[in-house]
């Protein structure tokens, strides 16, 4: 009999607990777990480096999970799952939805001839704690800010439903499916792709674990506690969540647990910050390439490609903004408030387009989102939903001292300034030649002197924005 086979199409819910799809699939019978590494519809929007490592890593611990019976295919996804429910005589697939407009235009594509060869298809919501579409106005439209997305559409919605638990399955691989995580190519030939995930526990455990580990140090400080990048006061969970190791639904239900506490209400008002992002996206399918404030179409933006290099690898003389690049480069992480720091800096100290840093990003985050890098990255630049003014400029030296005052980040990501005093550390350019001298520093030569002045950086980004209102 091969009725009762079902097929469930891993994506971005690399977990077996509260996966409503699975649960599906296994309610129907015999299921057949599948990944399916699809860059042949993704275009620009393939993977990066080290989000492809990460999944290297999430897809080997998936299979130990599953007994070592993940399939994995490397095609286009509609030949794939035509082609395998054909092999196998299953009868219906299952999937959790993803967001991405390529995504979904794919995926309807492929319930029309999975379902047109007489095949059941069914998808479910299993990364999201609202659907994008179901969040909106009195009007029926999406919302442009924040609050009244959060307070008025999130918290007077419905509540997210309740995770689920792992599901009782029998698991099926057909015999001409790849198990070989390897046989994806997902990891570089460099040494690089093995020290990056050094400080990384990857998989559903390493989420759980990781998620434990942040309520019993991180959120009880969370609220004032996550601006600081040298305390454990965030929670690293934004790799896990893009992945799916863990759902929004069982971080929501465990912290909104937490009455009355005010860094839990905070946490979960980021969670609401995540599904503003996708609404966003939802709403504005040309959210990576296009200003959403229109006016900036017009923004005179720089053509720089030595200040551009000199941002992505952490030489730009500015040590928070240095250290937060490297950061970058040798974890595939960045503090959120030092996201903010570089971001400000490019785009309006540097004068570069945005979409310069959300590029740079989404090939060297591990937590690369497409809806919540394409928005932050708007919010920077202040041409997004919400956005920061953008005369508001993040001053880099006063960020510094104010939210790393001991500068123990800055150190550990620029060992070169280790012996520069704190009262110096965050413009060396401005201590005393025996004081470099005791640090050894010469600058231009152990660290790069600044590569833009930053008052005349910023009263040019002001100019700039000042010309938009003369068009």
């Amino acid at each position: 009999m091969t009725s009762d086979i079902a097929i469930h199409w891993f994506r971005q819910d690399l977990r077996l607990s509260d996966n409503p799809a699975l649960a599906r699939a296994a309610a129907h019978g015999r299921v057949i777990p599948v990944y399916i590494l699809d860059e042949t519809n993704a275009g620009r929007y393939a993977m990066g480096g080290a989000s492809r490592v990460w999944l290297h890593h999430s897809l080997t611990s998936l299979s130990k999970s599953l007994g070592g019976q993940l399939a994995v295919f490397k095609g286009s996804a509609e030949d794939v799952l035509l082609q395998l429910s054909k092999q196998t005589g299953a009868k219906a697939v299952y999937w959790n939805r993803c967001y991405e407009p390529w995504r979904m235009e794919r995926d309807s594509r492929i319930k029309d001839n999975l379902r047109g060869s007489g095949i059941q298809v069914e998808s479910e919501n299993g990364s999201l704690l609202w659907e994008p579409w179901e969040i909106t106005n009195k009007e029926g439209k999406p919302y442009r800010v924040f609050s009244p997305f959060y307070r008025k559409g999130c918290l007077a919605a419905p509540e997210p439903r309740r995770p689920l638990p792992k599901p009782v399955a029998d698991w099926l691989v057909p015999e001409s499916a790849s198990t070989e995580i390897a046989t994806l190519g997902l990891l570089p030939n460099l040494p690089w792709g093995k020290s990056i995930t050094e400080n990384w526990q990857i998989g559903e455990a390493a989420a759980q674990n990781r998620f434990d580990e942040f309520l019993n140090d991180g959120l009880n400080n969370y609220k004032e506690g996550r601006n600081l990048p040298a305390k454990p006061f965030v929670s690293r969970l934004s790799p896990h969540l893009h992945f799916g190791e863990v759902s929004p639904n069982q971080l929501w239900h465990t912290v909104r647990g937490i009455l009355g506490d005010s860094n839990a209400e905070h946490f979960c008002s980021e969670l609401g910050w995540r599904e503003f992002s996708y609404s966003q996206l939802f709403h504005n399918r040309e959210l990576p390439l296009t200003n959403l404030q229109t006016k900036f179409d017009a923004f005179p933006w720089r053509q720089d490609r030595d200040h551009l290099r000199a941002w992505q690898t952490g030489q730009t003389g500015i040590p928070i903004v240095d250290a937060g690049m490297r950061e970058l480069w040798q974890t595939g992480y960045m503090h959120n408030r030092v996201r903010m720091i570089v971001g400000s800096f490019l785009v309006k100290n540097l004068l570069l387009d945005w979409r310069h840093g959300e590029r740079w990003f989404w090939d060297c985050l591990f937590d690369a989102d497409l809806a919540n890098n394409s928005a932050s990255w708007q919010w920077v630049a202040g041409c997004g939903a919400d956005a920061a003014p953008y005369f508001r400029v993040f001053n880099p030296v006063t960020q510094g001292q104010k939210f790393d005052p001991k500068g123990e980040y800055t150190r550990k990501y620029l060992p070169e300034l280790e012996h520069v005093p704190d009262k110096f550390l965050y413009d060396p350019w401005n201590a005393p030649a025996l004081v470099l001298k005791a640090a050894d520093v010469t600058l231009g030569n152990t660290y790069p002197e600044p590569i833009v002045d930053l008052k005349l950086s910023r009263e040019a980004a002001l100019a700039a924005f000042q010309s938009l209102k003369k068009i």
